[in-house]
């Protein structure tokens, strides 16, 4: 990276933060009782939050999109950190499942939410307009600036340096894990790792088991991006973004574990056509692995919800700027 690439990177966190802040300031402000009450209905157990999170990701394409919106509606009020959980959890399944629809990527368009934006202060008729406006323009603008930081590390992503990294990782399990977590922290794009992964795996560069290592991997390191969002925000949302984490963590933990005493990569290998110890149809055995290891890890969690949130709670207590009560 070069020194316009760090400038680059620091420009778009900067621009991120201040869309977060933005969007987040002026939902409190226009929400009012009615959406409230909206997305208490629709998110009033872990279960229809997981649902909400699932068709909501699956839509746009990106859990970090919804996690984002997530945190502004947290720091918001408008939505509180137990109604949040089964969306997170919802969220990590509804990424899995995008290949299966059409292409949607809303950092590809970001500029017209702040287009949309810029024109609705033009035109404002009133305070609530203006609200939304900046709402609309606060959204476009944390996507500009995750385009910006994505552009600013292209060259690591396509990096021979970075995938040779990878495969010298993934014959080491917590190695593997660390470094899947390490790489999508840093690039800030769980797909961009799994992509890889897929490359290393389909040319045998990596091994099938090396593979699930390095995506439960990333798994963990794509929730940087939700912490980046609660940086500036409530203790709420940083407990939000604790949650993201543990979920993740610990679904690493059972799912990595069952792989290393070999029955999660059997049951893959089971359910999936083709031998993938013999090289067949090695991309889709990935993809579903993925998908499996959240699907699982949510119907395994889920439950726990309640415990997920004292635990965020413990940890993070209660600051000075938080007036909602849990």
């Amino acid at each position: 990276m070069t020194f316009i690439d760090v400038l680059n990177l620091v420009g778009g966190l900067s621009l991120f933060l201040y869309g977060i802040s933005m969007m987040s300031d002026n939902l409190q402000a226009a929400a009012g009782n009615k959406m409230r009450q909206i997305l208490k209905s629709i998110t009033g157990t872990p279960f229809k939050g997981m649902l909400v999170g699932l068709g909501v990701t699956a839509i746009i394409q990106s859990s970090s999109a919804t996690t984002v919106m997530l945190i502004g509606m947290v720091n918001a009020g408008i939505m509180s950190l137990q109604q949040a959980v089964g969306v997170i959890m919802g969220a990590n399944i509804g990424t899995t499942v995008t290949a299966q629809l059409i292409a949607f990527n809303i950092g590809d368009i970001a500029y017209l939410f702040v287009t949309l934006g810029m024109l609705g202060l033009f035109f404002k008729k009133s305070r609530a307009m203006e609200h939304w406006s900046l709402i609309i323009l606060g959204f476009g603008l944390l996507f500009v600036g995750l385009n910006v930081m994505s552009n600013s590390v292209i060259d690591l992503k396509n990096s021979v340096f970075a995938r040779n990294i990878l495969a010298q990782a993934a014959d080491y399990p917590l190695l593997a894990i660390f470094a899947g977590m390490i790489f999508t922290m840093i690039i800030q794009s769980s797909s961009a790792t799994v992509g890889i992964v897929l490359v290393l795996a389909n040319t045998n560069l990596i091994s099938f088991d090396g593979a699930l290592y390095l995506v439960f991997g990333s798994n963990i390191g794509t929730t940087i991006t939700v912490w980046l969002a609660a940086l500036t925000s409530s203790s709420t949302s940083k407990r939000v973004a604790l949650i993201h984490t543990l979920f993740n963590i610990i679904g690493t933990i059972i799912f990595a574990t069952l792989t290393y005493l070999g029955y999660f990569n059997k049951l893959i290998d089971l359910i999936t056509p083709g031998n993938v110890y013999a090289h067949q149809n090695v991309a889709r055995h990935i993809a579903n692995a993925h998908t499996f290891f959240n699907l699982c890890n949510t119907l395994i969690l889920l439950p726990f919800s309640g415990i997920l949130v004292k635990i965020a709670q413990k940890i993070i207590p209660q600051g000075p700027e938080e007036t909602i009560s849990m």
